[in-house]
C-alpha cells in the first residue's frame, strides 16, 4: 500500500481530500467553539478536543462502513400522486433530518445568545460537559456523514483511479481525515478565542448553519428524487457556491473588524467569559 504514496495522483488527491475536510470541518469548529463556551473555562478545551476525536471517529467508522452507507441509496417508500412523486431512501433520510437539526440548533442558538438565559453573562457555566459532548456529537454525525459522501464522490471506491484500488482509496481518505482533524486540533484553541471574543463571528458561524442546512433538505430532497406537479424536481445545491458565500461573509467581517474596533461590543448570552466595563467619572 505504500507504493500508492509514491504516486502523484494519489498526492493529488490525499491535499484535496484534506483541504475539503477542513473546509467542511470550518463550521464544526465554529459550532465546537460556542458549546464548549458554556462550559467552565478549565473544561473547554477537553470538549473541542473531544469533539473533534469524536468527528474523526465518525467519519472513519462511516468510511469503513462504505458498502452500508452505498446499500442506504435503495428505495424504501415509493410515493406517486398526481401532484407528488418521491422516492425516499435511507441516505436522503438522514441528510434531510440532518439538514432540519441543524436548522433547528442554529436558531435555538442565536435565540439564546440574544434573548436567552441572563445568567450566561455573568460567567457562570450554562451547560454540563456530557450535554456538550452529546450537541457536538450529533452535530458531528451530520457532518461526517455529508463528508463522507463527497469524499466518495471525489475517490470513487467502485470505480478507483488507476493503481489505487479499493484498499489504495480507503487508505488516501483515512489519512485526509486524520490529518485534517489533527490540524484542526492544533488551530482549534486559537479560533475558538477569536470567535468568542467577537460576538459576530458567532453570530455568522450560526448563520452558516442554517445555510448548510438548507443545503442539506434541499439535497436530501434531491436524492429522493422530490417532485411537484410532475417535472417541479428539486435540485441539490452546488456547495461551491455556499462556501463562496461562507467566505466572502468571513471576509468582509475580518475587514469591518481591522477597520472598526467598537468601545462597547455587544454582549451575547450563554458565555463563561467575563467582560467588565471601566466607567469614567465624570
Amino acid at each position: 500500500m505504500l507504493e500508492i504514496l509514491t504516486q502523484p495522483d494519489a498526492w493529488i488527491a490525499l491535499l484535496t481530500l484534506t483541504f475539503l475536510e477542513i473546509v467542511l470541518g470550518i463550521d464544526n469548529i465554529v459550532f465546537i467553539s460556542i458549546v464548549s463556551n458554556k462550559l467552565k473555562e478549565e473544561d473547554q478545551p477537553k470538549a473541542r478536543n473531544i469533539g473533534l476525536i469524536l468527528a474523526m471517529v465518525f467519519r472513519i467508522l462511516l468510511l469503513f462502513g462504505i458498502t452500508w452507507v452505498l446499500k442506504l441509496q435503495g428505495v424504501i417508500v415509493h410515493i406517486e400522486w398526481s401532484w407528488l412523486e418521491v422516492s425516499v431512501t435511507g441516505q436522503s433520510l438522514i441528510v434531510f433530518g440532518g439538514g432540519l437539526f441543524l436548522l433547528y440548533k442554529a436558531v435555538t442558538e442565536i435565540h439564546h445568545k440574544l434573548e436567552g438565559e441572563e445568567e450566561g453573562g455573568n460567567g457562570k457555566p450554562t451547560s454540563t460537559l456530557t450535554q456538550a459532548i452529546i450537541q457536538i456529537s450529533l452535530l458531528n454525525i451530520v457532518f461526517s456523514f455529508d463528508s463522507i459522501l463527497t469524499a466518495i464522490g471525489l475517490v470513487s471506491l467502485e470505480n478507483p483511479p488507476a493503481g489505487f484500488g479499493y484498499d489504495g482509496g480507503m487508505m488516501i481518505m483515512v489519512v485526509s481525515i486524520i490529518i485534517s482533524v489533527i490540524i484542526m486540533m492544533a488551530f482549534a484553541g486559537p479560533v475558538s478565542k477569536f470567535v468568542n471574543d467577537h460576538p459576530t463571528i458567532q453570530i455568522l458561524g450560526l448563520s452558516f448553519l442554517i445555510l448548510i442546512g438548507v443545503m442539506l433538505l434541499a439535497e436530501g430532497s434531491h436524492l429522493a428524487h422530490f417532485k411537484l406537479f410532475g417535472d417541479m424536481a428539486v435540485e441539490a445545491i452546488p456547495k461551491g457556491y455556499l462556501y463562496f458565500a461562507i467566505f466572502f461573509s468571513l471576509l468582509v467581517e475580518f475587514l469591518n473588524l481591522k477597520m472598526k474596533k467598537t468601545k462597547n461590543p455587544v454582549k451575547l448570552h450563554n458565555s463563561t467569559i467575563v467582560t467588565t466595563t471601566v466607567k469614567k467619572k465624570k
